[in-house]
């Protein structure tokens, strides 16, 4: 018996039949599995010189200065500049921007909440754009919404893989806006041969827990240009440049900004630096379990795959399922569930993208009801900011962004899985496709 006819003998694990397998899937965290004795001796390094602070100590071990050059060598960037989150990369490059009041930056429904933070933190006005089946921001709806009061466009690398960025920075070269290219979930990702975060006049990343490569906190900054780059160094630290003895020097008169005390500690220049030395091991296990997967799942009935444009590019972190309706997707997870497809109580490994929280923009409370953290309302009701008076931030603003978040699903694709947990996501798959096919065929 093949396995296709095994699939369609067998009662779906929902109904009462035996589930695929018993185990859960690995926790949503690649760089934490690939943490040992590198990190611990770049850490160790650290403590034992009794210097965690970047600039000078008893006995520096320049890990963040390390960080920044291998960081530049291995992804081909000029500069680097290492801080303490990928939240406050996105408010740094910004500022460095010239990002203010009377300005609005055009972003993706679908992103997180830190990039619409970022923008708000500034006091520009964030103008939501569509997505498309990548994912990431749609071309044509961006030049559509671009006008007077457009600055410059964040644009999310979502979900490990890049989207249409090449095209993106074609329209913000047109226009001669400012692009900021959020690379915190696409770490190790290319386009076309170029890495992510090359494309855009500043590229940020994020070193938190979930991201490819993790120092629990952390990020880093990259430009091609010098003048933006000294500019962000200046505004992550205390708004100015620093001295070979690592003490603020404010004699540059073009650098002198009001900064915001994001460096990044020793300590996570440390850890960052054991892991980016191994995150091509880690996106390419995760590449190849999810490229076998979708090979693997793409004729099941009733199944569409996000549209992803360069295979090669992709880090793989996330399998994303488009579903023909909401119920739709909403049962089939439920049936993958049920045949083992999901992760340890409390993981987030095998959802439904509805609820997938603050990705999602009308999921963002603050967002949708225009909260300040002052009284007054800023930036919405700063006098600059009247143009965007008839902006709405609730459901119903992007009609595709509302159509895939109910209609898609995403399982995590973690760097351990072993050749069996492969199979057995297949196998469900396939189970569950086979099951619900004869109601896919009568749906059509």
């Amino acid at each position: 018996m093949n396995d296709d006819a095994r699939y369609k003998s067998n009662r779906l694990a929902v109904d009462g039949g035996t589930p695929v397998r018993s185990t859960p899937l690995p926790w949503e965290l690649p760089g934490a599995y690939f943490i040992d004795e590198e990190e611990k001796r770049l850490v160790t390094q650290v403590v034992e010189a009794r210097s965690p602070f970047r600039f000078y100590g008893l006995d520096a071990q320049g890990m963040v200065d390390r960080l920044e050059s291998e960081w530049c060598s291995t992804f081909g960037h000029k500069h680097a500049l290492g801080v303490n989150s990928g939240s406050a990369a996105l408010h740094i490059a910004l500022c460095a921007f010239g990002v203010g009041p009377g300005d609005e930056v055009l972003v993706p429904g679908y992103m997180w909440v830190a990039c619409i933070s970022a923008i708000v933190r500034t006091g520009a006005i964030p103008r939501l754009v569509d997505i498309d089946t990548s994912f990431c921001m749609d071309p044509a709806d961006l030049e559509r919404k671009i006008g007077p009061r457009s600055k410059a466009v964040l644009f999310v690398n979502m979900s490990g893989a890049m989207g249409h960025i090449d095209r993106i920075a074609e329209i913000c070269r047109k226009h001669n806006l400012r692009l900021l290219e959020d690379c915190a979930q696409a770490i190790g990702a290319s386009l076309k041969g170029r890495p992510s975060g090359s494309y855009g006049d500043i590229g940020i990343y994020s070193f938190q827990l979930n991201k490819n490569m993790t120092s629990g906190e952390g990020g880093l900054m990259v430009t091609e240009d010098e003048d933006l780059y000294k500019r962000c160094a200046a505004l992550h630290d205390l708004g100015y440049a620093r001295n070979s003895e690592g003490r603020l020097d404010p004699s540059d008169q073009r650098y002198q900004y009001w900064g915001t005390g994001s460096r990044m500690s020793e300590l996570a220049g440390a850890m960052a630096l054991g892991q980016m030395r191994k995150v091509k091991t880690i996106t390419g296990r995760m590449r190849e379990a999810k490229w076998r997967i979708r090979e693997a799942i793409k004729d099941i009935p009733g199944i569409g795959l996000r549209d992803i444009s360069d295979p090669s590019g992709d880090t793989g972190p996330v399998l994303i399922t488009i579903y023909e309706t909401a119920a739709a997707c909403q049962r089939f997870v439920e049936a993958l569930r049920a045949e083992g497809i999901r992760g340890p109580e409390g993981s987030l490994a095998c959802i439904t993208m509805r609820e997938w929280g603050m990705h999602w923009y009308f999921n963002i409370p603050s967002l949708v009801k225009k909260r300040s953290n002052t009284h007054e309302g800023f930036p919405w009701t700063h006098p600059s900011n009247a143009f965007s008076a008839g902006y709405s931030y609730e459901r119903g603003a992007l009609p595709v962004c509302d159509s895939l978040s109910e209609r898609a699903a995403l399982l995590t694709v973690m760097p351990v899985l072993t050749d069996q947990d492969v199979d057995d996501i297949i196998a469900a798959f396939r189970k569950v496709g086979n099951a619900f096919a004869p109601q896919t065929k009568a749906a059509e």
